[in-house]
């Protein structure tokens, strides 16, 4: 893969009573707060290999010592504003920057692999957009050529309606697209498998 392909990664900083408040709601900050770093471990682990440049971007300030080497991720803070307009904003930075290719994800899905960011990238050679729908009706990654505003306007953020109306969106603006397989983020206790639960020892 070229070194015109960026992959955009938005976490939080792993914080107590900061991350993951809706599974925490059920299972309590200190359980939330293991599932969290799992699954940012998870994503480090899936990305760290792929040879594209790798950026990733917080919310609430850049720590410079976490588990995300510094040889191998740049380190950016998210702009303030809701999902769509940090989301945007990131993507803008990336095609000013000279990126052609360039693929966003969050940290929620613990069925992310490799593959399937190898996979987006290939669909980006012949489609403008591709996205990974989950199964609770957001997406776990958007990728795309160039900066499609609209794909990041006027949407209900953590709710089901996230993906069909950002393909609506996709649809009405008649670009190409390619779809992923559909996997299923963790953002609720039943969300949370029994491999999962035995990994954190619980």
């Amino acid at each position: 893969m070229a070194k015109n392909k960026l992959l955009l990664l938005f976490v939080r900083n792993p914080e107590l009573g900061k991350v993951k408040t809706r599974l925490a709601a059920t299972v309590g900050p200190e359980v939330a707060l293991e599932v969290y770093l799992h699954l940012l471990r998870h994503t480090r682990q899936v990305t760290e290999g792929l040879p594209v440049d790798k950026l990733v971007y917080y919310v609430g300030g850049v720590n410079k010592d976490d588990i995300w080497p510094n040889d191998i991720y740049e380190k950016r803070e998210q702009i303030s504003g809701d999902l769509g307009q940090r989301m945007q904003a990131a993507f803008a930075a990336a095609f000013l920057e000279g990126y052609t290719s360039v693929v966003i994800i969050g940290s929620d899905c613990l069925q992310l692999t490799p593959e399937i960011i190898r996979r987006a990238y290939q669909e980006l050679e012949t489609h403008d957009v591709v996205i990974g729908p989950a199964l609770d009706g957001g997406y776990y990654l958007i990728g795309m050529n160039c900066l499609y505003p609209q794909l990041f306007q006027d949407k209900r953020w953590s709710t089901e309606h996230v993906f069909p109306d950002t393909l609506e969106d996709v649809k009405r603006m008649r670009l190409s697209y390619a779809l992923l397989p559909s996997l299923s983020d963790v953002d609720h206790a039943e969300d949370l498998d029994e491999e999962m639960l035995g990994n954190l020892g619980l």
